[in-house]
């Protein structure tokens, strides 16, 4: 057995459960079983990447550094394909931009934890699930490209349970959190309010601090408000219950809309993307640093259940990079 970047790498004759307890003891695991990384999985996840070696840059809270091969190692580890390992690596990046503040995500005592989204061809490309049960199980590529991001941040970052990661209770989102945002919504997607073009391939960090369920105010949501104010209320509640009403400052929310919602408000003469976040900016009395700054996300199946993902009261932007 040889190694890669410092890791064990496993033989082909490697028997499961050798491989299971090779890894355990390199302190590799997230508790789940692993992919064993043999030299041949090694080599097919970074074969289109030059300069393997190379960091990306250093990441918190032990300071490892992000580089190719390093990422693909924890590829093979979740189980992702060699198309699925350029998204685990700029994700990885991404969270390294100063106000994502993955230090704080990755070593507070409270929940945070990266979300991960994609967006445009890119998502579609790689079958990322956008539909029924987005954030829940049954997708491969949702599960496992979330899951190589948690351990990129658990390997190579150094936040493992009583070293770099001292979350009191922690929470599921840990072990992986993508998803994908549909591109048949009817309000334009977050990469082209970022400016990156109206079907660009692009990723989103987010740090979360869990998910949240919202059902309109009155069980079908006929109006915009009735589908809006519970929203609102779910914001203004986590304020106060993360502490942020200590802060002076606000900053971004995050809500997921069914496209069944979201084509029901824009039903309504005038209700466009900047209407709904006027009134949750205005009916929340300022849950964010302005109306632009309530991010909504378009996702999931049928029905008229909400997600409301509440950003880390520690203080945390989201981050979007094209693909």
């Amino acid at each position: 057995m040889n190694d890669w970047c410092g890791w064990p790498v496993v033989g082909e004759q490697t028997s499961w459960e050798d491989a299971q307890r090779i890894l355990a003891e390199a302190e590799l695991s997230d508790g789940l079983p692993m992919v064993p990384p043999t030299r041949r999985r090694l080599d097919a996840m970074v074969a289109t990447e030059s300069a393997r070696e190379t960091s990306r840059g250093q990441m918190p809270p032990m300071f490892g550094d992000i580089s190719p091969a390093a990422v693909a190692y924890q590829c093979v580890l979740a189980g992702c394909r060699p198309a699925e390992m350029p998204v685990v690596l700029a994700a990885a990046e991404a969270t390294l931009e100063p106000g994502f503040n993955l230090l704080g995500i990755a070593t507070t005592t409270g929940t945070a934890c990266v979300a991960l989204c994609l967006h445009g061809p890119i998502a579609r490309k790689l079958e990322v699930n956008a539909g029924t049960n987005c954030l829940g199980p049954g997708n491969r590529a949702n599960a496992s490209i979330g899951r190589a991001l948690q351990l990129v941040i658990r390997n190579i970052g150094g936040a493992r349970a009583d070293i770099g990661d001292m979350a009191t209770m922690g929470q599921p989102g840990k072990y992986t959190f993508c998803f994908a945002e549909r591109n048949d919504g009817p309000f334009p997607t977050l990469p082209t309010r970022r400016g990156l073009g109206r079907d660009a391939s692009a990723l989103t960090v987010m740090g979360v601090s869990g998910t949240a369920e919202i059902l309109p105010g009155d069980g079908e949501g006929a109006t915009p408000e009735a589908i809006l104010s519970p929203i609102a209320t779910a914001m203004r509640a986590e304020i106060v219950m993360s502490g942020i009403a200590r802060k002076n400052e606000r900053g971004e929310q995050v809500v997921l809309l069914p496209l069944e919602m979201a084509e029901k408000i824009v039903r309504h003469d005038g209700w466009d993307l900047g209407r709904v976040q006027r009134h949750l900016f205005d009916e929340g009395q300022g849950v964010a640093r302005a109306p632009d700054a309530i991010h909504v996300i378009v996702t999931g199946g049928a029905g008229y259940k909400m997600s409301y993902l509440p950003i880390w009261g520690g203080g945390s932007e989201t981050i979007t990079k094209p693909l």
